[in-house]
């Protein structure tokens, strides 16, 4: 029996957190997901990043331009799709894709299962 492919969205504040905390995203997720996934960023969550780079100093910035850097060359799936990215990702979690964030308001609206980053260095799924 072929186990279906889940979507996970990853949240603009999770990659912040790659350049912020130094977490390898990628090994992380590979290492909690027992089954097959596929990454995906909304097109809101990369405008986000770009305002970031534009207007932020220091770490952000920094922390902004790598996420950007990282997408482009993990060649991760991009959901065309307008309005607020917060509600587009509750909407999503409501319709089975599993979320990465660390958004505290979020996480209070997003379906279970939802995926966010522990102690700056883990991601651990909340069921």
């Amino acid at each position: 029996m072929k186990t279906e492919t889940k979507q996970i969205i990853i949240d603009t504040n999770a990659l912040i957190a790659i350049g912020e905390f130094k977490i390898d995203l990628f090994s992380e997720l590979h290492r909690i997901c027992d089954f097959p996934y596929a990454i995906a960023i909304l097109l809101g969550t990369i405008e986000e990043l770009n305002r970031i780079y534009q207007e932020a100093n220091g770490k952000y910035k920094a922390a902004a331009k790598l996420a950007l850097d990282i997408i482009k060359k993990k060649n991760i799936t991009i959901i065309e799709e307008e309005g607020y990215v917060d509600n587009l990702l509750v909407q999503y979690s409501q319709k089975g894709s599993i979320i990465l964030t660390q958004d505290i308001e979020l996480k209070k609206r997003l379906t279970k299962p939802y995926l966010t980053i522990r102690q700056k260095k883990t991601i651990i799924f909340i069921k």
